[in-house]
Protein backbone atom coordinates (compact mmCIF):
# COMPACT_ATOMS: atom_id res chain seq x y z
CA UNK A 1 0.00 0.00 0.00
CA UNK A 2 1.49 3.32 -1.07
CA UNK A 3 1.51 6.26 1.31
CA UNK A 4 -0.64 9.22 0.48
CA UNK A 5 1.36 12.36 -0.36
CA UNK A 6 1.36 14.81 2.50
CA UNK A 7 -0.69 17.96 2.01
CA UNK A 8 0.96 19.73 4.93
CA UNK A 9 2.88 22.83 3.90
CA UNK A 10 6.59 22.87 4.77
CA UNK A 11 7.51 24.51 8.03
CA UNK A 12 8.56 28.12 7.71
CA UNK A 13 11.97 28.92 9.19
CA UNK A 14 11.99 30.71 12.52
CA UNK A 15 13.19 34.24 11.89
CA UNK A 16 15.35 36.21 14.30
CA UNK A 17 15.75 39.99 14.09
CA UNK A 18 19.36 41.19 14.31
CA UNK A 19 20.28 44.83 15.02
CA UNK A 20 23.67 46.23 14.00
CA UNK A 21 25.62 49.28 15.11
CA UNK A 22 27.24 50.18 11.81
CA UNK A 23 30.05 52.54 10.85
CA UNK A 24 30.92 53.62 7.35
CA UNK A 25 33.18 56.10 5.61
CA UNK A 26 30.79 57.51 3.05
CA UNK A 27 33.15 58.95 0.44
CA UNK A 28 32.89 56.01 -1.97
CA UNK A 29 29.16 55.37 -1.59
CA UNK A 30 26.07 56.90 -3.15
CA UNK A 31 24.54 56.92 0.33
CA UNK A 32 22.84 54.33 2.48
CA UNK A 33 19.97 53.37 0.17
CA UNK A 34 20.30 50.82 -2.60
CA UNK A 35 20.36 52.31 -6.11
CA UNK A 36 20.42 50.64 -9.51
CA UNK A 37 23.57 52.17 -10.97
CA UNK A 38 25.66 53.16 -7.95
CA UNK A 39 27.40 51.56 -4.98
CA UNK A 40 25.39 51.91 -1.77
CA UNK A 41 26.11 50.88 1.80
CA UNK A 42 22.84 48.92 1.91
CA UNK A 43 23.71 46.83 -1.15
CA UNK A 44 27.21 46.00 0.09
CA UNK A 45 25.92 45.06 3.54
CA UNK A 46 23.09 42.90 2.18
CA UNK A 47 25.51 41.04 -0.08
CA UNK A 48 27.64 40.18 2.97
CA UNK A 49 24.59 39.08 4.99
CA UNK A 50 23.40 36.85 2.13
CA UNK A 51 26.73 35.01 2.14
CA UNK A 52 26.08 34.01 5.76
CA UNK A 53 22.34 33.32 5.46
CA UNK A 54 21.79 32.17 1.84
CA UNK A 55 18.42 30.45 2.27
CA UNK A 56 16.21 33.54 2.17
CA UNK A 57 16.07 36.99 0.55
CA UNK A 58 17.83 39.63 2.62
CA UNK A 59 16.50 43.15 3.18
CA UNK A 60 17.98 45.55 5.70
CA UNK A 61 16.44 48.66 7.25
CA UNK A 62 18.33 51.67 8.63
CA UNK A 63 17.48 54.34 11.19
CA UNK A 64 18.33 57.09 8.70
CA UNK A 65 19.04 57.34 4.97
CA UNK A 66 22.35 59.15 4.66
CA UNK A 67 23.13 60.91 1.37
CA UNK A 68 26.09 60.36 -0.95
CA UNK A 69 29.40 61.09 0.78
CA UNK A 70 27.91 61.31 4.29
CA UNK A 71 29.54 59.20 7.01
CA UNK A 72 28.02 57.24 9.88
CA UNK A 73 29.55 56.58 13.31
CA UNK A 74 26.73 54.41 14.67
CA UNK A 75 24.04 53.93 12.07
CA UNK A 76 21.49 51.41 13.36
CA UNK A 77 20.36 48.68 10.97
CA UNK A 78 18.20 45.59 11.32
CA UNK A 79 17.53 42.49 9.22
CA UNK A 80 15.85 39.11 9.73
CA UNK A 81 17.82 35.88 9.51
CA UNK A 82 17.01 32.19 9.73
CA UNK A 83 20.44 30.62 10.17
CA UNK A 84 22.15 29.36 13.34
CA UNK A 85 24.67 32.20 13.80
CA UNK A 86 24.36 33.65 17.34
CA UNK A 87 23.46 37.34 17.42
CA UNK A 88 26.78 38.48 18.90
CA UNK A 89 28.72 36.57 16.22
CA UNK A 90 27.17 38.46 13.33
CA UNK A 91 29.50 41.45 13.89
CA UNK A 92 32.81 39.60 13.42
CA UNK A 93 31.35 37.36 10.70
CA UNK A 94 30.21 40.36 8.66
CA UNK A 95 33.43 42.31 9.22
CA UNK A 96 35.30 39.46 7.59
CA UNK A 97 33.22 39.97 4.42
CA UNK A 98 32.82 43.77 4.32
CA UNK A 99 35.22 46.31 2.79
CA UNK A 100 37.40 48.33 5.17
CA UNK A 101 35.11 51.36 4.71
CA UNK A 102 32.24 49.55 6.54
CA UNK A 103 32.53 48.12 10.06
CA UNK A 104 29.98 46.49 12.34
CA UNK A 105 30.75 47.51 15.92
CA UNK A 106 28.12 45.37 17.62
CA UNK A 107 25.26 42.98 16.82
CA UNK A 108 22.35 42.07 19.09
CA UNK A 109 19.01 40.28 18.80
CA UNK A 110 15.77 42.26 19.01
CA UNK A 111 12.05 41.33 19.12
CA UNK A 112 10.24 40.95 15.81
CA UNK A 113 8.18 44.10 16.42
CA UNK A 114 11.29 46.27 16.85
CA UNK A 115 12.31 48.39 13.86
CA UNK A 116 15.57 50.30 13.34
CA UNK A 117 13.72 53.24 11.76
CA UNK A 118 10.23 53.30 13.28
CA UNK A 119 11.33 52.48 16.83
CA UNK A 120 13.90 55.29 16.92
CA UNK A 121 13.07 58.32 19.07
CA UNK A 122 15.92 60.47 17.78
CA UNK A 123 18.75 60.77 15.28
CA UNK A 124 21.82 62.87 16.01
CA UNK A 125 24.14 64.33 13.36
CA UNK A 126 27.52 66.02 13.78
CA UNK A 127 29.07 68.46 11.32
CA UNK A 128 32.73 69.45 11.65
CA UNK A 129 34.17 72.68 10.23
CA UNK A 130 37.90 73.26 9.89
CA UNK A 131 38.16 77.02 10.41
CA UNK A 132 41.91 77.43 9.94
CA UNK A 133 43.83 79.28 7.22
CA UNK A 134 45.80 76.33 5.84
CA UNK A 135 44.41 73.05 4.47
CA UNK A 136 45.11 69.85 6.39
CA UNK A 137 45.31 66.57 4.51
CA UNK A 138 44.24 64.51 7.53
CA UNK A 139 41.10 66.57 8.11
CA UNK A 140 39.96 66.83 4.49
CA UNK A 141 37.79 63.66 4.34
CA UNK A 142 35.87 64.61 7.50
CA UNK A 143 35.52 68.41 7.56
CA UNK A 144 34.44 71.48 5.61
CA UNK A 145 37.43 73.79 5.30
CA UNK A 146 36.28 77.42 5.74
CA UNK A 147 39.36 79.63 5.70
CA UNK A 148 38.21 83.09 4.56
CA UNK A 149 37.07 84.42 7.95
CA UNK A 150 37.08 83.30 11.55
CA UNK A 151 33.56 82.03 12.21
CA UNK A 152 31.58 83.57 15.04
CA UNK A 153 30.48 80.39 16.77
CA UNK A 154 28.45 82.31 19.37
CA UNK A 155 26.16 83.73 16.69
CA UNK A 156 25.88 80.26 15.15
CA UNK A 157 24.88 78.81 18.53
CA UNK A 158 22.22 81.46 19.11
CA UNK A 159 20.78 80.90 15.64
CA UNK A 160 20.65 77.15 16.12
CA UNK A 161 19.17 77.25 19.63
CA UNK A 162 16.25 79.28 18.26
CA UNK A 163 15.21 76.24 16.20
CA UNK A 164 14.62 73.89 19.15
CA UNK A 165 11.08 72.53 19.23
CA UNK A 166 8.47 71.41 16.70
CA UNK A 167 8.55 73.64 13.61
CA UNK A 168 8.03 73.61 9.88
CA UNK A 169 11.49 73.51 8.30
CA UNK A 170 10.46 73.59 4.64
CA UNK A 171 13.28 76.07 3.96
CA UNK A 172 15.74 73.24 4.60
CA UNK A 173 14.14 70.44 2.56
CA UNK A 174 15.62 69.57 -0.83
CA UNK A 175 13.40 69.07 -3.85
CA UNK A 176 12.45 65.45 -4.49
CA UNK A 177 11.46 64.59 -0.92
CA UNK A 178 8.61 62.08 -0.55
CA UNK A 179 7.57 63.37 2.88
CA UNK A 180 3.98 64.55 3.13
CA UNK A 181 4.96 67.48 5.36
CA UNK A 182 8.09 69.37 6.45
CA UNK A 183 7.56 69.49 10.23
CA UNK A 184 9.98 67.91 12.67
CA UNK A 185 11.12 68.38 16.26
CA UNK A 186 14.66 69.51 17.02
CA UNK A 187 15.42 68.20 20.50
CA UNK A 188 18.98 69.31 21.23
CA UNK A 189 21.81 71.30 19.61
CA UNK A 190 25.47 71.95 20.30
CA UNK A 191 28.02 74.37 18.81
CA UNK A 192 31.52 74.05 20.23
CA UNK A 193 34.91 75.34 19.16
CA UNK A 194 38.30 73.83 20.02
CA UNK A 195 41.06 75.81 18.37
CA UNK A 196 40.41 75.91 14.63
CA UNK A 197 37.78 73.16 14.74
CA UNK A 198 34.06 73.72 15.24
CA UNK A 199 31.62 70.89 15.78
CA UNK A 200 27.90 71.36 15.35
CA UNK A 201 25.51 68.67 16.58
CA UNK A 202 21.78 68.52 15.92
CA UNK A 203 19.42 65.97 17.43
CA UNK A 204 15.87 65.61 16.13
CA UNK A 205 13.01 63.16 15.98
CA UNK A 206 13.69 62.99 12.25
CA UNK A 207 15.35 64.98 9.48
CA UNK A 208 14.10 66.26 6.16
CA UNK A 209 15.78 65.33 2.88
CA UNK A 210 19.06 67.31 2.73
CA UNK A 211 18.15 69.28 5.87
CA UNK A 212 21.45 69.31 7.77
CA UNK A 213 23.64 70.31 4.82
CA UNK A 214 21.30 73.14 3.80
CA UNK A 215 21.09 74.30 7.40
CA UNK A 216 24.87 74.20 7.87
CA UNK A 217 25.49 76.44 4.86
CA UNK A 218 23.12 79.01 6.37
CA UNK A 219 24.79 78.75 9.78
CA UNK A 220 28.19 79.39 8.22
CA UNK A 221 26.74 82.50 6.57
CA UNK A 222 25.69 83.62 10.07
CA UNK A 223 29.16 82.83 11.43
CA UNK A 224 30.80 84.86 8.66
CA UNK A 225 28.46 87.83 9.27
CA UNK A 226 26.94 87.48 5.81
CA UNK A 227 23.57 86.77 7.41
CA UNK A 228 22.28 88.08 10.72
CA UNK A 229 20.75 85.80 13.35
CA UNK A 230 17.44 87.62 12.88
CA UNK A 231 17.49 87.19 9.10
CA UNK A 232 18.37 83.52 9.50
CA UNK A 233 15.38 82.95 11.78
CA UNK A 234 13.02 84.90 9.53
CA UNK A 235 14.16 82.85 6.56
CA UNK A 236 13.25 79.47 8.03
CA UNK A 237 10.11 80.67 9.83
CA UNK A 238 8.82 82.06 6.54
CA UNK A 239 9.78 78.77 4.81
CA UNK A 240 11.83 80.66 2.21
CA UNK A 241 13.35 77.73 0.38
CA UNK A 242 14.09 80.08 -2.54
CA UNK A 243 16.61 81.92 -0.35
CA UNK A 244 18.48 78.77 0.70
CA UNK A 245 20.64 78.14 -2.35
CA UNK A 246 23.78 76.51 -0.98
CA UNK A 247 24.43 73.19 0.75
CA UNK A 248 27.47 72.36 2.88
CA UNK A 249 29.72 69.56 1.56
CA UNK A 250 28.74 66.02 2.47
CA UNK A 251 32.18 65.09 3.81
CA UNK A 252 31.77 67.18 6.98
CA UNK A 253 28.56 65.40 7.99
CA UNK A 254 28.30 62.25 10.10
CA UNK A 255 25.27 60.41 11.46
CA UNK A 256 26.49 60.17 15.04
CA UNK A 257 23.84 57.74 16.30
CA UNK A 258 20.16 56.87 16.49
CA UNK A 259 18.51 56.53 19.90
CA UNK A 260 15.70 54.35 21.27
CA UNK A 261 13.47 54.28 24.32
CA UNK A 262 15.38 51.27 25.64
CA UNK A 263 19.09 50.46 25.62
CA UNK A 264 20.01 48.45 22.52
CA UNK A 265 23.81 48.39 22.38
CA UNK A 266 26.63 48.81 24.84
CA UNK A 267 27.89 52.37 25.26
CA UNK A 268 31.27 51.46 23.75
CA UNK A 269 29.63 50.00 20.65
CA UNK A 270 27.23 52.80 19.93
CA UNK A 271 27.25 56.02 21.92
CA UNK A 272 29.94 58.35 20.50
CA UNK A 273 32.06 56.46 18.01
CA UNK A 274 33.37 59.35 15.91
CA UNK A 275 36.69 60.64 17.29
CA UNK A 276 36.91 64.33 18.07
CA UNK A 277 39.96 65.76 16.30
CA UNK A 278 42.51 67.94 18.05
CA UNK A 279 45.11 70.31 16.54
CA UNK A 280 48.20 71.31 18.51
CA UNK A 281 48.37 74.83 17.05
CA UNK A 282 45.91 77.53 16.03
CA UNK A 283 45.98 79.20 12.64
CA UNK A 284 42.81 81.32 12.52
CA UNK A 285 41.79 83.38 9.49
CA UNK A 286 40.93 87.08 9.94
CA UNK A 287 37.73 88.13 11.66
CA UNK A 288 34.78 88.78 9.33
CA UNK A 289 33.49 92.30 8.70
CA UNK A 290 31.23 93.55 11.47
CA UNK A 291 28.03 93.74 9.50
CA UNK A 292 25.31 91.43 8.21
CA UNK A 293 22.81 91.71 5.41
Amino acid sequence: MTAEPSSASPELPILRRIALSLQYEGSDFCGWQRQNNARSVQAVLETAIAQLDPLRPIQSFAAGRTDAGVHAAAQVVHFDCSGPIPAAKWAPALNGRLPASIRVRESVERPQDWHACYSAVYRRYRYIIHNGRRPNLFLTPWTWHRYHHRLNEENMRVALEGMIGLHDFAAFMRAGSRRLHSRTTIQDVLVEREGDLIRVEIQASGFLYGMVRLLMAQLVAVGEHRLSVEAFEQRWRDRRRDQVKEAAPARGLCLLRAGYAETIFSEAGWYDCQPWFSLATKDPPPDPPCFAK
